[in-house]
């Protein structure tokens, strides 16, 4: 359970930096090494040992619009993106061996970001009241496949409607997870409450409070970009411009998908209260409080479909591997 007070976490810094990554810790020779050969890394390096701080990956690609017809449409609203930097180790158990953790400053990443769902429809349907809207909250990890493809990896996610959530289990076999869940905001606040009910044990939740700031770069005049977005190399691009998810199938082989969207427009945000019970719930238990949070209003989502990221089928699970936790 993670508890903190409005001084202990300041808006989109991060507090007690590391040291540099390996590059900059006595491995200079090695790392040059692997950064002069981009398309042998994957084949000579395990999937554990590489991360984002040791080869070049592609951020900028994954943000086009795949070719072909959406198979469905949300919108995403009052995002808020709290994030802990977490060991490697905690992580790696977590995800499965075809994926490597997506890591910065030598850390895994983990993130709880509670936001709203609207429109919510396949690509023949108009939205449906009642039916369309919901809330959701997941709790997510980094990762990409042999040094491409940089995503997300879902640990558990909260929704507020049962449709959705058997839906999900069923056609995406995410960890969906039936919640009851609150959201209020004003100009320049939000809270969002959050308890789990189906499956498996309830009473897991969050109760979160944030203030809500300027958009980044507000008091930038040389800043290249609009008002907002994230810049490429910068750890709030790193976190939220993410436009793959991976999940697996019923027989274990993963799979990934696309997202699309124009970039988040970004705000600085202050909590001031968190209350988390889901990431230990998750399997995970955070060394310190959140240290890095922003906000955004939010976007017009396309989703596309998974696919297998291989060919190669991947070996059945067994039921004790912790990457396959919730389902």
């Amino acid at each position: 359970m993670t508890r903190i007070r409005a001084d202990e976490n300041s808006r989109g810094q991060l507090p007690n930096p590391r040291p540099p990554a390996a590059c900059a810790a006595g491995l200079p020779s090695f790392c040059k090494l692997l950064k002069s050969l981009p398309l042998l890394v994957p084949d000579i390096l395990p999937a554990p040992l590489l991360s984002a701080d040791v080869i070049d990956i592609d951020r900028i690609s994954p943000a086009i619009r795949p070719e072909g017809r959406a198979i469905g449409h949300h919108v995403w609203s009052h995002l808020l993106f709290v994030h802990w930097r977490v060991p490697i180790e905690m992580i790696r158990p977590l995800i499965p061996p075809e994926l490597s953790l997506d890591t910065w400053d030598g850390d895994a990443w983990v993130g709880l970001v509670p936001f709203d769902m609207s429109g919510v429809r396949p690509w023949w349907s108009p939205a449906v009241p009642g039916v369309s809207n919901f809330r959701e909250t997941n709790v997510r990890t980094y990762v990409h496949h042999r040094g491409r493809d940089p995503g997300v990896w879902f640990l558990s996610l909260e929704a507020s409607s049962s449709l959705a959530v058997r839906v999900a289990r069923w056609r995406w076999h995410l960890p969906y997870f039936r919640a009851q869940m609150t959201l209020a905001h004003g100009a320049e606040a939000i809270e969002y409450r959050s308890r789990r009910l189906w499956p498996g044990p309830a009473g897991q939740g969050c109760n979160i409070r944030a203030e809500i700031g300027p958009l980044l770069g507000e008091d930038d005049s040389e800043r290249a970009l609009p008002l907002g977005r994230a810049v490429p190399g910068t750890l709030e691009h790193f976190l939220i411009e993410r436009y793959i998810l991976y999940a697996h199938d019923a027989q274990g082989a993963v799979l990934s998908g696309r997202v699309h969207h124009t970039p988040y427009s970004v705000r600085e945000a202050r909590l001031t209260e968190v209350h988390d019970t889901l990431l230990p719930a998750a399997g995970i238990t955070p060394l310190g409080p959140p240290c890095h949070t922003v906000f955004s209003d939010g976007v017009s989502v396309e989703i596309f479909p998974l696919r297998p990221i291989t060919a190669i089928p991947a070996l059945s699970p067994s039921p004790r591997e912790p990457w396959r936790r919730g389902l």
